[in-house]
């Protein structure tokens, strides 16, 4: 009965929204990361606020009113001071504008969000879906540039690179001071924890070094893919961490995978343990990876992803020994930033005609979530 009157509400709420679907002028709010001094170095630049994603033009040539903005936190801020009447709302997971059920429920005329690029959990989605709102990402577009910095940043962890760097910058010389903790990857067992698009990527691009390749999801890899790949499916988490030299994640933020890697996951891998994440920064439990890495346990800890982002000053893992961390990067590359603009501008022209999306760009539609976020 409870789910029939929840039915009854999403629907409803649907009915409400789509109401809204009109021709006519919409009111489009992007929140992207400044430039600033950078813009003007590359034409391409497209996933900054002065590059607002390649499509003032084509928008305000069609009568809609298209505002960009870095300013997204507080009361007083930019955003807020539109959410009230927005239509469509693009945000990115580099420079994300946190949508709460708050913000949701204030947004009377709101009917898309969109994400330029892949990760929708800045959004409280299930509150998106009982507002009848359609959640939608540009999916695929940057699993490329995540799956290249993973190999990258394992690499830059195995070998201790960044402290013969930082030597050089500081007019040092003590090759001791690297080689006592640089291995080759070779022969080293490398597991991915998810191995969806990015993950499969990452797997194809290790089988050169000759790794052991491990993967956990919750769905196997197609048999061929697999064989050829020469990766090995491990049913249990657990079971496949301490197997590993190199942990990468790669897994969706859900409620299930938030605090997933805590003081007592952590605990199951190798001592020495090197571990990359570019998915999300909530799925670690902070102070337990800072912690590790402070006693050795996690040898290395490299990735682009934070909690909350921008991460604040005092972030222990700005401060914490042997990490590769650098500002949510890794998706926002020059070729990426034009496949999630094209993607957008896409999605864009689909919802003023009334047209479907691409179905794996979607993440909530008709009050359902993907199947990913459940």
């Amino acid at each position: 009965m409870w789910r029939a009157a929840a039915r009854q509400l999403v629907d409803r709420a649907l009915g409400a929204r789509a109401a809204h679907t009109s021709a006519g002028s919409k009111k489009i709010v992007g929140v992207f990361y400044k430039a600033g001094e950078y813009f003007d170095k590359n034409p391409n630049f497209v996933g900054c606020v002065e590059g607002a994603l390649g499509i003032r033009s084509w928008l305000e040539s069609q009568g809609h009113h298209y505002i960009v903005t870095d300013d997204k936190e507080g009361p007083n801020s930019e955003l807020e001071r539109h959410i009230e009447d927005m239509h469509v709302l693009i945000t990115t997971p580099f420079h994300p504008a946190y949508v709460t059920a708050e913000r949701i429920k204030k947004a009377k005329n709101l009917e898309l969000l969109l994400t330029a690029g892949i990760g929708s959990d800045h959004i409280d989605l299930p509150a998106a879906a009982a507002a009848g709102l359609t959640v939608a990402e540009v999916t695929g577009s940057n699993t490329v540039s995540v799956a290249e910095d993973e190999l990258l940043r394992i690499l830059i962890l195995v070998r201790n690179f960044l402290p013969g760097y930082q030597q050089v910058v500081q007019g040092e010389w003590n090759v001791a001071g690297i080689a006592h903790r640089a291995y080759d990857l070779e022969g080293k067992t490398v597991g991915t924890v998810g191995a969806g698009r990015i993950g499969r990527l990452l797997l194809q691009r290790l089988k050169p070094f000759n790794c052991n390749l491990l993967y956990h999801d919750r769905l196997q890899i197609d048999p061929e893919l697999e064989k050829e790949i020469g990766a090995k499916f491990e049913e249990d988490l657990d079971a496949m961490l301490p197997k590993c030299d190199v942990v990468v994640i790669n897994t969706p933020l859900t409620e299930k995978t938030r605090g997933m890697f805590n003081k007592e996951r952590i605990a199951k891998m190798k001592k020495g343990v090197i571990v990359v994440n570019n998915a999300r920064g909530a799925i670690m439990d902070t102070q337990a990876v800072a912690d590790a890495c402070s006693s050795g346990h996690i040898a290395g800890y490299g990735g682009d992803v934070w909690f909350p982002q921008p991460a604040p000053t005092d972030h222990p893992w700005r401060y914490m020994p042997n990490h590769a961390m650098t500002p949510h990067i890794s998706g926002t590359t020059i070729d990426a930033q034009l496949r999630y603009a094209e993607g957008v501008r896409d999605m864009l022209d689909r919802y003023f005609k009334g047209e479907d999306f691409p179905v794996q760009n979607y993440i909530v539609k008709e009050g359902q979530l993907a199947s990913q976020y459940q």
